[in-house]
């Protein structure tokens, strides 16, 4: 009997290659849940980075926790994570925990460049926003971070820190409300201006635009 020659027909229907099975998503192989699809928005640290760079004072755990509507325990373990982060990797700046709050300060070892960095400006003339700063300060006086912000538009924590060591404002005790600092300005400050007291400002009136809300130009 003779054998068919290779490739030649047999009559027999050819059999069908054997398919490999399709991949399962990652997860399910091992047996375990589907992937989580990815978060819109900013991460869980990013945010908490965020908020932590634009605060005046100390924020809460439970703070942040009702603002991201997270639960307090896993914002603790982001904020102490962050913390020992920026101390690992030797960070110009550290997350503090003070005052039942958490917030950015500058680390020690670098507070000599920093107060450099400041005081070697004294001669210099102040910035459009330390000068804008100064004066919510002398016209509003005693006055806190938040409502210097507020009356700005924009976060003075940075220019207070510097009109501080330039001397020209100083702490003047404690909002009995909000328990907030207050700020006013110095003995060196009525000097610079030639000034033998507060009462001697300018009036501020004249030079406000007359569409300006009350309550910017309220008597402090």
């Amino acid at each position: 009997m003779t054998e068919p020659l290779p490739g030649a027909s047999t009559g027999e229907p050819a059999a069908e290659p054997a398919q490999e099975p399709a991949a399962e998503p990652a997860g399910q192989a091992a047996g375990g849940p589907a992937d989580p699809p990815p978060e819109e928005g900013p991460g869980l640290r990013a945010s908490v980075e965020a908020i932590l760079l634009v605060v005046d004072e100390p924020v809460a755990a439970i703070t942040l926790a009702q603002l991201l509507e997270r639960p307090t325990h896993e914002i603790n373990a982001v904020l102490r994570g962050l913390a020992a982060e920026y101390t690992a990797q030797g960070r110009g700046f550290d997350l503090r925990e003070v005052a039942g709050g958490w917030r950015y300060y500058t680390r020690d070892v670098c507070a000599p460049v920093v107060e450099r960095f400041v005081t070697d400006g004294q001669q210099a003339r102040l910035t459009q926003a330390a000068l804008e700063t100064l004066a919510v300060v002398a016209y509003r006086q005693p006055v806190s971070r938040a409502r210097v912000s507020a009356v700005r538009g924009v976060n003075s924590d940075g220019v207070m820190r510097t009109l501080m060591l330039r001397g020209l404002i100083e702490e003047a005790g404690q909002d009995p409300d909000g328990q907030a600092n207050l700020y006013r300005t110095t003995g060196y400050f009525l000097e610079r201006l030639g000034l033998r007291s507060l009462d001697e400002l300018p009036e501020l009136a004249p030079y406000l635009p007359d569409d300006l809300p009350e309550e910017i130009v309220e008597d402090k």
